[in-house]
Order: C-alpha cells, then structure tokens, then sequence
C-alpha cells in the first residue's frame, strides 16, 4: 500500500511538472529572447533560456517604433470598461435569472449560455452593422461594445447568487427591502468573490483582443496594444527579440493583475461553483 500511494504521488507530481512545463516554457522562451543581444543565438538547440548578457535595448526599440504608452492607454480603456459593464449588467441578469420568478427564465438561461458557444465570427457582421449604424466604428467604446456584458459572465453571476442562503435575503424582506435595495445592499456585497472572477476574466480577454479592434478601428491613434504590436512584425520580421518584447509589454500587465488579485480570484471560484 505505502508503494502505491508513492508511486500515484510520483505520477501525480510528474503530470503537474509536464504541465508547467507546456504552460510555462513559450512565455520563459519570449522572456529570454526579449532579454537577448543581437550577438546571441535564439535558435540555439538545446534551447539557452538564460541570455549571456540580458538588455532592455529590445523594449527601447519597441518604444521607439510605437507610441506603446498611448496604445496600452487605449487597452486599459477599454479593459477597464469592459470589466466594469460584464460586473453591472451580469450581476444584474444573474441575480434575475437566480431570484426572480418569471415566464421563461430557463429559456432565457439557456439563451445565455447558448452564447458561449457561437464563434465571434458568425456575427461579427451584424455587431459590425449595428457599430456603424450607432456611429460607434473607430472610438473605443465600439471596440467595448461586443464584451459590454457575455454569457460567461452572467453565468457566473447567476452561480454566486444562486449559491446564497435565501435566509439572508427573507430576513431583509422581512425588514421592508425591497427586490433592488436586497440586491444592491444584501445579494451584491455577498458575491465580491464572483464579481473579482468576472472583471479579471472581462479585463483579460478585452486586452487580449485582436481581431475585433482590428476590424472596427482605423485611426492609429485609437489603436489599442494588441493591434499597434502587430507593427512589429512588418517592420521587425527579422529580429524576433524586438517582436517578444513587445509581446511582453502586453503581457506583463496582466500577470500583475493576476498576481495582485488571485486571493479574490480564487475565492470567487468557489462562490460561482456551479450547483446541479
């Protein structure tokens, strides 16, 4: 028994070594080559991921090529919208969809997780048409719009409501609360936890989003960070240090995120766990 429980601990340690590995090796490869001199091999075999002589000359390059500072501006923009639209709205389609009884509330739920699954690329037309009919094409608020508020987000915002004792909001009822103010003042302060999840998740894929700001942006002046860095690649096809330093200078920002608020994260985990 004892050789048993070591060797599934072995396997165990082994498949999360394997892991960290396919998880972490592309982003230590960008790191190292962004630190790396023109003198020095990134092809080399096996890989040397601890550059000779580290520089920042590589990140220099990138902000002499692209205005990086106003492009990450618009980036946190439109990150910090969409973040702050999926935690208004989600909250309140998710605690509809958790306490209140109405005509077809299955069917609207399933509606909203139906919008998971289709690809952005089915309707990227019809979001195009209604940008421009509500003259929103080439200003960042157009950019926001298509992540104003997703099915994820609700979801999870129905989840962490649904998960709350009904006692503590019978208990305001019984004060006089009416449905907005157990909302606002019981339901809401409950789930901080899954409203944390939704705005780092908001915030995440709202940086990280190319080809949509891509599409509905023209002036290079709105251009958020994932579409000026694609610059690098046209006018530095040939040096691959000076393209991962700018993938860095997009990365990096979202590790500290992550890093400064992974305690709210995974508390909020458990709160939108989802219940049969």
């Amino acid at each position: 028994m004892a050789a048993r429980r070591i060797a599934g601990r072995a396997v165990r340690y082994l498949l999360l070594l394997l892991f960290l590995v396919v998880l972490i090796g592309p982003f230590a490869w960008q790191l190292s080559t962004s630190l790396k001199g023109l003198g020095e091999s990134i092809f080399s075999y096996p890989p040397d991921l601890v550059p000779d002589e580290p520089t920042l000359r590589n990140y220099a390059r990138v902000i002499e090529t692209i205005p990086v500072w106003r492009y990450g501006f618009n980036s946190l923009v439109v990150a910090v919208l969409s973040a702050v639209s999926n935690c208004v709205f989600g909250s309140m389609a998710g605690y509809a969809l958790a306490r209140m009884n109405f005509k077809g509330r299955k069917l609207v739920f399933a509606a909203f997780l139906g919008t998971m699954i289709i690809p952005f690329e089915v309707i990227m037309v019809s979001v195009f048409l209604t940008s421009r009919s509500l003259g929103l094409v080439d200003t960042l608020l157009g950019v926001v719009l298509p992540t104003a508020v997703t099915g994820l987000s609700v979801l999870l915002c129905r989840n962490g409501f649904h998960n709350l004792p009904m006692a503590v909001e019978e208990a305001a009822m019984l004060d006089g609360a009416g449905e907005w103010q157990r909302f606002w003042r019981v339901a809401l302060p409950s789930v901080r936890g899954t409203l944390a999840v939704v705005a780092i998740f908001s915030f995440v894929f709202a940086w990280d989003e190319f080809l949509w700001p891509l599409i509905v942006l023209s002036t290079p002046d709105n251009y958020t960070l994932t579409v000026g860095i694609q610059y690098l690649s046209g006018t530095f096809t040939a040096d691959q240090r000076v393209i991962a330093a700018g993938t860095m200078i997009a990365v990096v920002p979202l590790l500290a995120l992550f890093f400064a608020l992974q305690r709210f994260f995974f508390r909020g985990v458990g709160e939108g766990a989802v219940k049969g």
